[in-house]
């Protein structure tokens, strides 16, 4: 049984759909079930999915299965999905520690794969990608790659005109790469830190929907999104937050009377970033 009508769009901004091991579509039902309309489904780190890329274009298989999971998910939600595509930055250890990259080979891969990413936003089969630096300890020398393939990501942003969505080290200020960002031609507004806190100097946070956390944000009268980082792996069952979760913490924000902030979350935000309209996709199918 479906819960009550929400009433608004209500986008998960950031979660994974694996459907080869693991809910896939079942997850997407789940969202739909509470009262979710739109995702933005990321591609799972490469190696995840069984690919151990040598050459930039290795990493296609990844997005390609992205965009039919997306695609899938489509068909059954209200709204629509889109597809994130990158490179996980984690990528970089797996090259370094294991395979015996040097971190400038590592770096030149990565930011291939970043080019190919680049393609499909170029093309309109994707809305915006992915990047970041590693969220623990490396090397001065691994730290200064991980930056460079950002760069990366940020140049190809400006010239394809999209957003970039970056995984991070645990911080609430990312002036820095807000700076890189300004210096590409890229507005560090449509600059997203996945995972983030309830406040965020530099980029727009996208906030993992646990109650202290939104409360921040929406205390702060900032721009910001909602997430959950699903990663649909049945090894990993309790891992970060489930499929549910952001419908239900749109419910509970609603019955604290916070609508302007499910509307900036929701509806204003996802057009600053991305340029998407979550409403006209939900009123009208044909925009989709």
């Amino acid at each position: 049984m479906s819960e009550p009508d929400l009433d608004t769009p209500v986008l998960d901004d950031h979660l994974h759909l694996d459907p080869r091991h693991g809910q896939g579509i079942d997850a997407v039902n789940e969202f739909v079930r509470l009262g979710g309309t739109h995702l933005l489904v990321v591609n799972k780190p490469s190696w995840h999915l069984g690919v151990e890329p040598d050459e930039p274009e290795d990493f296609q298989a990844v997005f390609e299965e992205t965009i039919d999971a997306v695609d899938d998910a489509t068909d059954v939600l209200p709204g629509r999905a889109w597809p994130v595509l990158g490179v996980h930055p984690g990528l970089i250890s797996r090259l370094v520690d294991e395979r015996g990259f040097s971190p400038e080979e590592a770096r030149e891969l990565m930011a291939g794969g970043i080019e190919v990413a680049s393609e499909y936003v170029a093309d309109g089969r994707a809305l915006a990608l992915k990047s970041g630096r590693p969220h623990y300890d490396v090397t001065d020398a691994v730290w200064e790659a991980s930056n460079a393939v950002t760069r990366t990501a940020f140049e190809r942003a400006a010239e394809v005109g999209c957003a970039v969505q970056l995984h991070t080290e645990a911080t609430e200020d990312l002036t820095d790469l807000a700076e890189t960002a300004e210096a590409v031609g890229l507005d560090p507004g449509r600059v997203v830190k996945h995972y983030a806190a309830g406040r965020l100097e530099g980029v727009v946070p996208s906030v993992m929907s646990d109650r202290d956390r939104l409360e921040r944000a929406v205390e702060s009268g900032e721009p910001f999104l909602m997430e959950t980082d699903f990663v649909d792996d049945p090894e990993k069952p309790g891992m970060v937050l489930g499929p549910k979760t952001v419908p239900r913490r749109v419910r509970w924000l609603l019955e604290e009377g916070y609508d302007e902030a499910v509307r900036r979350a929701h509806v204003e935000t996802p057009a600053a970033v991305y340029g998407i309209d979550t409403e006209a996709t939900l009123a009208d199918p044909e925009t989709r």
